[in-house]
């Protein structure tokens, strides 16, 4: 791939990085200040250039084939020395271009918000993108520049910052305390109390483990959205876990068992190796770790 990097006019490497971090020609055209066509003939140029394919389609994604991903990491290199030097001539750091974060949808729809006011005043000039997702997004593909979970990413390609451990406990509404009592313990609530959301028989072997007596059949209501079960608790329809971020938000509900164990949730902020040089990805990540810290320490 070095080779043919000495052969590729950075116009058209410029034109390939764009598309890739963007995702889009349309985004990146609007980025480059070009049409649509004229950028995709820059692509088309490199590709016939390099002599690889760079994009597959699939449905209205473009995807990097396993020669983009690699000239992906020469031309951010590349890319952000040239911001550095731009930088350094204008004499200030003003970081711009768009960083896509991928959440949980409870941490997009109760957490994010407050975040993204803080990173639009301490970085300005970069355009936020929120992809909410509760399947692990697919950083090889570059469907977003930093993602939020909560597991340690296992891919050599991807590097993970530990951020902090946050708690989850069980949670119902007033309402439904009035309704049903205060439980003491986990094996007094019947599985039809309990909301599930995600893989239900997942959750309930976790939840048997915990001392509930559910099986992934006895739940009543469930949902693939954490946020619509939280929205059900809140509305006095049963019980369900959250984390206390989301919790401490919800004045209409209560804690159930405080002498049990909180469950502890790591937070991870993960990234493609190849932008770690970003100094976009790398500004909005150092504010979303301080900031995710910051909100779990309230």
């Amino acid at each position: 791939m070095q080779k043919m990097m000495k052969r590729a006019d950075w116009n058209l490497l410029r034109a390939f990085h764009m598309t890739a971090t963007t995702g889009s020609l349309s985004a990146a055209a609007r980025e480059l200040g070009l049409t649509q066509p004229t950028l995709s003939r820059q692509v088309n140029g490199l590709e016939q250039t390099l002599g690889v394919v760079l994009f597959e389609r699939q449905g209205k994604k473009l995807v990097l084939t396993r020669h983009g991903r690699e000239l992906l990491e020469y031309a951010s290199a590349m890319n952000e020395a040239a911001q550095s030097v731009l930088m350094s001539a204008n004499g200030h750091a003003q970081i711009t271009g768009r960083v896509c974060i991928s959440a949980t949808d409870s941490m997009s729809t109760y957490v994010m918000p407050e975040i993204f006011d803080i990173l639009r005043q301490e970085a300005p000039g970069v355009s936020l993108v929120l992809d909410v997702d509760n399947a692990q997004t697919n950083l090889n593909q570059m469907e977003a520049d930093i993602a939020i979970r909560h597991a340690k990413p296992d891919q050599p390609e991807l590097v993970g910052e530990f951020v902090c451990e946050t708690e989850a406990y069980f949670f119902a509404s007033k309402d439904w305390v009035k309704r049903h009592g205060l439980p003491a313990k986990p094996s007094d609530l019947k599985g039809e109390h309990l909301i599930g959301f995600g893989d239900v028989e997942q959750l309930a072997g976790h939840l048997s483990s915990l001392g509930f007596r559910v099986g992934g059949k006895d739940f009543k209501l469930a949902s693939n959205s954490a946020t619509a079960a939280w929205e059900m608790v809140k509305r006095g329809l049963g019980v369900a876990a959250m984390s206390k971020e989301v919790a401490r938000r919800s004045p209409e509900v209560v804690q159930l068992f405080p002498t049990e164990a909180a469950i502890r949730v790591p937070i991870w902020a993960v990234t493609h190796r190849a932008m770690q040089s970003s100094p976009r990805v790398r500004l909005v990540q150092d504010i979303l770790v301080r900031e995710l810290t910051r909100v779990n320490a309230i």
